[in-house]
């Protein structure tokens, strides 16, 4: 089940395909590919992972020619709304190929780097009307590493003539949310309405971020997709990710998230969507997948059975439910524990739907399952895990099926 967030700013909803941006949507997740676009096969599978790990909508490089060729092909193939990043040359592109254009569900559109001098508003507005021609959405995104410098050059000045003049960075941000806001404006009077912008604006630190978008927030009613630009690898990325969005999510701002890691070379691109998903999980915002709670381990837990099993169950889970969210109604919003001693082990299997308490070091070798807040048995023996999943399986069959439907409201 998707939540609202209480105290969440209220925005303008956009289509972007059959997915709704901001209003009452739930904040939605999306994903960029890292492929040649012009690989089509290479491009296809991975929108195809991508949108298979949850990503509702996916973004694809359109660079060049041989990329704007390949986007009707790979559109027909996928069943995710693909959003057409363009810089530079997009207003090219859109003209030269009709077909691209119809086939994006939106135009991702950078103010920075649309064109520069007089070329500027006359490239940006050739963009404009090409979304207005095919309907499409688009995203003004601003991002600090691209920054409008005439619109830098502006606020500078006015900086340097005020009264109580800003630092470097609090200028930087004014130019990156005014660049965006104003884009949005100029869009609007070539004919697009607020319905049809979702606007962005980029940076990689976490508190500059938290300030950007509580000042674009205020300044707009267009819907907002957030998103720590180049935010890095591995567990540096995903902290930052998450201190970032959960802060402005916990305030209500935010319609649409993207966790934009550096992949692991030949890494897993999905990862940044799960990542995006249990940011909005732990925050109670949307529910994905049953969430399984685990304790850390001590010295009472010198043996690696609980992290296993917590492991394999949390595996488990992930990989059933392409097919359970199509049967098991609510299902996602199941919670599992897997505990690895006396200490806290019963009580918080007790507050979950399920639960196992594992035996601790010293401690007699069974463990008891607790099912909707009562002991139900206890499992001794060498295949614990086995009978675990076992009954893990069967609550979900019994209690979230078409004819059991418990914990569904």
């Amino acid at each position: 089940m998707d939540k609202c967030v209480t105290g969440r700013r209220v925005s303008r909803q956009v289509k972007i395909g059959h997915v709704s941006v901001g209003g009452t949507a739930p904040v939605m997740v999306q994903s960029m590919t890292n492929t040649d676009t012009a690989d089509i096969q290479a491009t296809v599978a991975q929108v195809n992972a991508l949108a298979a790990a949850g990503s509702e909508v996916v973004r694809i490089t359109v660079n060049n020619e041989d990329a704007a060729k390949a986007v009707p092909f790979i559109a027909e193939q996928v069943d995710v709304p693909l959003v057409g990043d363009f810089h530079y040359n997009g207003h090219t592109l859109l003209g030269d190929y009709p077909d691209m254009a119809k086939a994006l569900a939106k135009y991702r559109i950078n103010p920075g780097n649309v064109g520069f001098a007089d070329k500027r508003d006359k490239q940006f507005a050739m963009m404009i009307e090409a979304a207005l021609q095919y309907e499409k959405p688009v995203r003004i995104g601003a991002n600090w590493g691209s920054l409008d410098q005439q619109m830098l050059a502006v606020v500078m000045d006015e900086n340097a003539k005020s009264a109580n003049p800003q630092d470097a960075n609090a200028v930087m941000r004014e130019a990156l949310v005014r660049s965006a806001v104003e884009s949005a404006k100029y869009a609007e009077t070539l004919g697009m309405k607020p319905e049809q912008i979702i606007l962005s604006c980029k940076v990689s630190r976490v508190q500059d971020l938290v300030a950007v978008y509580r000042e674009l927030a205020k300044r707009c009613g267009y819907a907002l997709h957030l998103g720590l630009t180049e935010a890095g690898m591995g567990s540096k990325g995903i902290v930052a990710s998450t201190a970032a969005l959960g802060i402005l999510l916990q305030e209500g701002i935010g319609d649409t998230i993207r966790v934009s890691l550096t992949p692991e070379p030949n890494g897993d691109r999905t990862q940044e969507v799960r990542v995006a998903q249990e940011i909005l999980q732990s925050l109670g915002l949307r529910s994905f997948t049953p969430q399984v709670t685990a304790c850390p381990g001590c010295g009472r837990t010198t043996s690696t059975v609980f992290q296993e099993l917590a492991d394999k169950i949390q595996t488990y889970l992930r990989n059933q439910m392409p097919v359970w969210k199509t049967q098991y109604t609510g299902v996602e919003e199941m919670n599992v524990a897997v505990m690895g001693c006396i200490v806290n082990g019963p009580g918080e299997s007790k507050h979950a739907h399920i639960g196992i308490s594992l035996p601790g070091t010293g401690e007699q070798p069974s463990a008891p399952v607790f099912i909707d807040g009562k002991k139900a048995m206890t499992l001794r023996g060498e295949r614990i895990a086995e009978e675990f999943q076992a009954i893990v399986e069967n609550y979900v069959k019994e209690n979230y099926g078409k004819e059991n439907r418990k914990h569904v409201a």
